[in-house]
């Protein structure tokens, strides 16, 4: 298997070529193009109440589209905003992935949803987490470019919520406010993730929440 990510950052498609019995899996719609040899095949990954989980939980889509190759072959993936993809290697650790931000995986990395806890109960992103576990490599996409930040063990970094794409399950997390209540309600910066390292952290350079809060007003109302 073989991929390269072409027309970053703002308009990113991944182009993956596929060996004769290589696969991947790729959420509903991220497909753009496939090549004679591809085979498609549609299904509920984890099965019927895993699928459950992903869609009613961690916002994603209920199907899993699988592209298995016959003969050599490529399949082309991309997400629906404009902006980035990345590949990233699962492996030793698990990788904790906003909901969204999949986009394709290979089969061995296995994909489910993780409950967040009480500190993400305020945040935008809801409570739960996509966790890629197993070994393979996931494509993740993002609104805008992507930035990896690299924390050093006990490093912190704060970021809004609206802009996380991926983090290391090493980072520790909790969400809150990023000042005082005057801050977090009139400043626009609403409530922030406050990371500490060791770990990657992967974060998008624009937020689908804050493009709709600016579109929304602009809208034509309805005539009646």
């Amino acid at each position: 298997m073989r991929y390269e990510i072409r027309y970053s950052p703002s308009y990113a498609l991944a182009i993956i070529a596929l060996d004769a019995g290589e696969a991947i899996q790729a959420e509903a719609g991220a497909m753009v193009s496939m090549s004679d040899g591809i085979r498609m095949d549609t299904g509920v990954r984890g099965g019927l109440m895993a699928g459950l989980k992903r869609t009613l939980l961690g916002g994603e889509s209920f199907f899993i589209n699988t592209f298995t190759a016959e003969r050599p072959a490529h399949v082309t993936v991309a997400p629906s905003l404009p902006g980035d993809i990345i590949a990233l290697e699962v492996g030793d650790q698990p990788l904790f992935v906003q909901s969204g931000s999949f986009l394709a995986a290979t089969p061995e990395v296995k994909v489910d949803t993780s409950w967040g806890g009480a500190k993400t109960f305020f945040s935008s992103e809801g409570l739960f987490l996509l966790k890629c576990t197993g070994q393979g490599t996931v494509w993740l996409s993002s609104y805008g470019a992507i930035h990896e930040v690299n924390l050093e063990p006990g490093e912190r970094y704060i970021v809004d919520t609206g802009h996380m794409v991926a983090f290391d399950a090493s980072v520790k997390y909790e969400v809150g406010r990023a000042g005082g209540w005057k801050s977090t309600l009139l400043g626009g910066e609403g409530l922030v993730c406050k990371l500490t390292g060791p770990g990657r952290f992967y974060l998008q350079t624009r937020s689908p929440a804050s493009f709709l809060s600016w579109l929304v007003p602009k809208l034509p109302g309805k005539r009646e």
